[in-house]
């Protein structure tokens, strides 16, 4: 197995898109290295794949596997990549956690079995999986998305009982990631997701980053860099323009994947293309929403200048 890196530093860890050719056919790596690219021109602290954000659940694991390799090659070094890992066993986990290791990935991010499952068993079933790695590792956390996950009690044990556990990623409020990030200060990251809605709150609130999507890269590091240089109000300032297109996106993981991913398309000068069912279908206007966005916020930074062009379909 390849050695542990340095610790993930804090900062925004987009998860990155996956985009598909026409009728949801095959993985465009294109746009992989496109994404890349934006998030380390607008300052990323590192990079996230395999996630929701990732449509993860469409892809076969052949095709996860490429993506890593696809994204650690664009990234050739300059900053760490999360790997998330789904599986129905602790054993699952481990075996694929290590290919993606072996493939590059910096850091993993355990997803949570198919469930329902208890708090307690939950833990154990992550401990397992955590002690086998010899990388920084994490926890998604996202009951308020499916339905069960760990309690703060048992996020603490596993911090105690797992030397490298690195990472609790919270689909939450800020108002409930306060205790979780107080529980955690100077041992493990918390960062949250949604998209980066509360980003001020939740910095405030101790968190050490986010992980949102590309489409707002610019926008999202601009607000955690003002915020960490002690400027909060240049911070609530940027936050409070990026406000309504986040709310915008964030009305569930469905209208995030479809109108993100068009937004993140049209500031990268490129068409959409295809999509891998289930998908929720874009509408006139809620395109016509992304074109405002992506009027208002402009091309993202270090947007290749040889894309196709054109409005998102």
């Amino acid at each position: 197995m390849t050695q542990a890196p340095a610790p993930i530093p804090p900062g925004i860890h987009p998860m990155l898109y996956a985009f598909f050719e026409e009728d949801g056919g095959a993985l465009r790596h294109d746009m992989f290295d496109r994404q890349v690219d934006v998030a380390l021109a607008a300052g990323a602290a590192g990079l996230a794949v395999l996630g929701l954000g990732t449509e993860t659940t469409k892809l076969t694991e052949a095709e996860r596997e490429a993506v890593i390799a696809t994204v650690k090659r664009r990234l050739a070094g300059r900053a760490p990549l999360i790997a998330t890992v789904r599986g129905e066993t602790p054993e699952a986990q481990i075996a694929t956690a290590r290919r993606y290791r072996e493939l590059g990935a910096s850091a993993i991010l355990l997803q949570p079995p198919s469930g329902p499952m208890e708090s307690a068993p939950l833990r154990d079933f992550f401990a397992t999986v955590i002690n086998a790695l010899d990388c920084p590792a994490g926890v998604q956390n996202a009951p308020e998305f499916l339905g069960y996950g760990l309690g703060d009690a048992d996020l603490l044990a596993l911090a105690e009982s797992c030397g490298n556990f690195a990472i609790a990623k919270l689909e939450c409020s800020a108002i409930a990631l306060e205790p979780v990030a107080t529980m955690f200060a100077g041992r493990t990251m918390v960062l949250n997701g949604r998209c980066g809605l509360e980003l001020p709150d939740c910095l405030r609130a101790g968190a050490a980053g986010m992980m949102p999507g590309t489409e707002t890269i610019d926008l999202t590091t601009a607000i955690y860099t003002a915020w960490t240089a002690g400027d909060h109000a240049e911070a609530e300032r940027r936050y409070a323009e990026a406000l309504p297109a986040l709310t915008f996106f964030m009305q569930g993981i469905p209208q995030f994947l479809t109108y993100g991913k068009a937004l993140l398309a049209a500031r990268l000068g490129v068409e959409v293309g295809g999509a891998r069912a289930p998908f929720l279908a874009a509408t006139p206007f809620g395109l016509d929403c992304v074109a405002h966005y992506a009027a208002r916020f402009g091309p993202l930074p270090g947007a290749d200048p040889t894309g196709t062009g054109g409005r998102a379909t």
